[in-house]
């Protein structure tokens, strides 16, 4: 596995505390740089406001450095495409019951 894949699992850990499924399945991780000693994570938010923000941005942060030993974790929260339902995995969809 490579360590892009590897980060991606790991962020599976950082879970929506108001939904309480994993910001993977949520489909909210958009994507992933390993950049050497920096990774880029580009992901969005439920809603713009949401007023989790700054949990799950120190989530993603704490996971990647604390499990890879990185120097920079800059996690890129933008707002276009704007998530949607559609972007779950199908467990979370089960588990939300769409």
């Amino acid at each position: 596995m490579d360590r892009t894949a590897q980060i991606r699992e790991m962020l599976k850990e950082v879970y929506d505390p108001e939904l309480g499924v994993n910001i993977v399945d949520l489909g909210l991780v958009f994507d992933i740089r390993d950049l050497g000693d920096q990774i880029y994570v580009q992901m969005t938010l439920t809603t713009p406001g949401c007023p989790m923000h700054d949990t799950i941005v120190g989530g993603v942060k704490y996971v990647i450095e604390d499990q890879l030993n990185v120097a920079v974790v800059d996690v890129d929260l933008v707002w276009e495409p704007r998530w949607s339902p559609e972007m779950m995995s199908p467990e979370a969809k089960r588990e939300l019951g769409f």
